[in-house]
């Protein structure tokens, strides 16, 4: 259930709308079944891509991001999941910084332009490691707070931000819920067709599994896009500029151990085992948060019942409808940025 807005939300949201005014009007004549949507007209209008991204050393990493909005603003770390890249905000990264936020969306290790400072680092997938990038990459940054929001691994990354470091959190976004797990949980056997929607994870736990990721990686990615959004029709253009950042040399290797970690195939780093002792015991998310699910989800995803409780400060779950799928942010723009506002405005 939506909240009533106050006079600063609704000065934000209508600087959202106004940027989807303007889209619409950047553009020409669309189909007829197209017109309506101020999601297809915004994306039509928009450069495809984000242009030269930037880079930054931060921990083990060289990371490329993209960045939108002014300096000064208020920042909010975008972070995108598999098998997707940057391109999940291309339209939420734009609409934040027409009302005055500063976008921040790194290409997660394995992605795009990331890359590791060192040939002898662990291509180490392990849910710890992800969020301590996160960190890092804020110090580097020289962000010392922001509203954390994220999807798909990006989400769980943002909740174990949340979680762990609440003093740089001001406030959490997540599509589906709190997604923190554990090897010691990931072992307690699920019914049959839950099982059978990991399908992929039991994939990736073979050799073959690897070696067929390895040769069709952009297949398996089109696939998974196309059962986890089963209503979101997206173009082939769109498809192959989120593609190209699975080009990214570690990304396999990224891929593959992330998944095994999670089944207690592969060992994670020893200098994350606290962090994972810690979110072994499901902690509580202290930070004002929204939840975000879409009507329309085919990716396995859990009932907002099962986790309302893990959030312990100002909480809110929306259920986005119209046929929006596991990819909230790219799919519903307007509704993803919506919650960073509101989400914000409640910390």
């Amino acid at each position: 259930m939506n909240t009533p807005l106050d006079q600063d939300r609704r000065g934000l949201l209508g600087a959202v709308a106004m940027g989807f005014a303007a889209a619409g009007s950047a553009i020409g004549t669309a189909p007829a079944s197209a017109q309506g949507s101020p999601q297809a007209a915004l994306a039509r209008a928009l450069p495809p891509g984000f242009g030269p991204l930037k880079q930054i050393r931060a921990g083990v990493l060289d990371i490329g991001y993209a960045e939108a909005g002014p300096s000064s603003g208020p920042p909010v770390v975008l972070l995108h999941g598999w098998p997707y890249d940057i391109h999940t905000y291309v339209d939420v990264a734009p609409l934040l910084a027409s009302t005055g936020y500063r976008g921040v969306v790194p290409c997660l290790r394995g992605y795009g332009a990331t890359r590791f400072l060192s040939d002898q680092s662990v291509r180490n997938g392990q849910q710890s490691a992800l969020a301590a990038d996160t960190i890092a990459l804020m110090d580097a940054l020289g962000i010392q707070r922001a509203v954390v929001a994220g999807c798909d691994w990006g989400a769980r990354t943002a909740c174990i931000v949340g979680a762990l470091w609440p003093e740089r959190c001001k406030a959490l976004v997540s599509v589906s819920g709190y997604l923190i797990g554990s090897q010691a949980a990931n072992k307690a056997p699920l019914p049959p067709e839950a099982e059978f929607a990991w399908w992929y994870q039991f994939y990736f736990a073979t050799e073959r599994g690897q070696s067929g990721y390895e040769k069709h990686r952009k297949e398996f990615a089109k696939l998974i896009w196309r059962t986890a959004s089963p209503k979101w029709g997206f173009d082939e253009a769109t498809f192959d500029r989120s593609a190209a950042a699975f080009d990214n040399p570690d990304h396999v290797a990224i891929v593959i151990h992330n998944y095994r970690w999670r089944l207690g195939l592969a060992e994670g780093e020893a200098k994350y085992a606290e962090l994972e002792k810690r979110l072994a015991g499901s902690p509580a998310i202290a930070v004002p948060t929204i939840t975000l699910e879409g009507d329309a989800n085919g990716a396995p995803h859990p009932d907002p019942s099962a986790y309302a409780k893990k959030f312990s400060s100002k909480y809110e779950h929306r259920l986005i409808e119209g046929g929006i799928g596991h990819n909230l942010p790219q799919e519903a723009p307007q509704a993803f940025v919506e919650a960073v506002v509101d989400a914000a405005a409640g910390s």
